[in-house]
């Protein structure tokens, strides 16, 4: 089927989702990473879809403005200036170009992401 609007249906519970490997930075643990892309444009901009990572701790830079909505789990990201971000699910985070800190999952988590 061929449609105009990018989607996934159950994006919240779906289980068809690819490996991505194992989290880059790891500071802790294990964090291993499945997904699903919804749309990816020309130069990789804009992106949408499904991310999955088990717990663990790594270091991160955000690229490009994120969107992220948390439909599972539990994290915390901490960033550089010390501020402390909890998420899990019901929680919405817009994470500007340029973020940079820590991420640590408590509890494996599910979020549907958009990078601008």
């Amino acid at each position: 089927m061929t449609s105009s609007a990018s989607h996934l249906h159950q994006a919240s519970t779906r289980t068809d989702l690819v490996d991505w490997g194992a989290q880059p930075d790891v500071l802790e643990g294990t964090s291993h990473s499945t997904g699903r892309l919804v749309h990816k444009g020309p130069n990789n901009q804009p992106e949408s879809g499904i991310w999955v990572c088990t717990p663990g701790r790594w270091r991160l830079a955000i690229p490009r403005d994120e969107l992220c909505h948390f439909v599972a789990g539990r994290a915390t990201y901490r960033s550089d200036d010390g501020e402390v971000i909890e998420a899990s699910a019901a929680t919405v985070v817009m994470f500007p170009a340029g973020w940079a800190g820590e991420c640590t999952v408590h509890e494996t988590i599910r979020n549907i992401y958009m990078l601008a």
